[in-house]
């Protein structure tokens, strides 16, 4: 079913997401803090673009893809008002300024804490997922695989939420994971740091997790 979708980031990994979204049939707008970073992508896409504010509106369901220092500030540009009860993507790493460490990327966030805890925290009523947030932007919409559909973990408090999330995960050729609630962003925000070892060691970035059951 098409929805209405916002966007909110400027980078690569918001312009793929887009795109995307607009490929599987849903009305997209993207959105900046400064919507002139977005003019040559929305006019080669046909995709609206506006402020974060603006994007937010728009969506009835939204995706958080700015840097992970970015995010909470993103969502207050967004509003609150604009924001609640809506299923929100959260594809946003807690990265550090500071260099990776022998192929290892630093976060600023601790063992026992993550970025989507934060957010969802300054925004109770946001349904926020976790999702995106494991891979590339290369291979974020209809990856192909030899083994087959990679999988990507999930969290968040909202069982609807994250069931919305899955079945759109599955359209854009993926098998979602369900890891729990919120606090499971813990472990699945540092699966960004373990995708990105190889790239940073040996320039491999050609890969996507997938989960194995008996």
């Amino acid at each position: 079913m098409s929805k209405r979708v916002g966007v909110l980031g400027s980078g690569q990994v918001a312009q793929v997401l887009a795109a995307g979204f607009q490929k599987h049939g849903h009305e997209v707008m993207i959105g900046s803090r400064d919507p002139k970073k977005l003019a040559e992508f929305a006019a080669q896409q046909r995709i609206r673009a506006g402020t974060f504010g603006d994007t937010a509106a728009h969506g009835e369901i939204l995706v958080l893809a700015v840097k992970g220092d970015g995010a909470l500030d993103a969502l207050e540009q967004a509003g609150a008002g604009n924001l609640a009860g809506k299923v929100v993507i959260d594809a946003t790493n807690p990265i550090a300024a500071a260099p990776p460490q022998n192929g290892v990327l630093r976060f600023f966030t601790g063992p026992n804490d993550s970025l989507m805890e934060r957010l969802q925290s300054a925004f109770p009523a946001a349904r926020l997922v976790k999702a995106w947030n494991s891979v590339g932007n290369a291979f974020m919409v209809d990856p192909r695989f030899a083994g087959g559909p990679p999988t990507m973990f999930i969290c968040g408090n909202d069982a609807a939420a994250k069931s919305e999330v899955a079945r759109i995960l599955e359209t854009f050729g993926w098998s979602a994971e369900d890891m729990g609630m919120v606090e499971s962003a813990r472990a699945i925000e540092p699966l960004c740091q373990l995708w990105c070892a190889p790239g940073l060691l040996r320039n491999q970035w050609a890969h996507a997790f997938k989960l194995l059951k008996l």
